[in-house]
């Protein structure tokens, strides 16, 4: 019985104890808020995939509308409204 209360108080065992106890909940780095961080990380860098891809095809849509003259007037069109000056415009919303 001696034997198991040696161990049980022993200070390095104690120390340690304390130490894990510490880091995992009462610590400004513990566990659950760096699996908070670790969360916004993989959210944050889906973000960056997400949008260097929409760049990517904004960049392709730009460059198709600079070099290619139906396409901007497609875009004027559909975009803008425009029209050419002997044409009338119905306009038609979908509910």
């Amino acid at each position: 019985m001696k034997k198991v209360f040696k161990i049980i108080f022993n200070k390095y065992l104690i120390t340690t104890v304390a130490f894990i106890v510490w880091m995992t909940f009462f610590d400004q780095n513990d566990w659950m808020t760096q699996n908070d961080t670790r969360k916004e990380l993989k959210e944050t860098k889906d973000d960056i995939k997400y949008l260097t891809a929409e760049t990517e095809k904004l960049e392709q849509d730009y460059v198709a509308l600079v070099s290619d003259p139906k396409r901007l007037e497609q875009f004027a069109r559909e975009r803008y409204r425009m029209k050419r000056s002997n044409e009338d415009l119905y306009i038609i919303e979908k509910k």
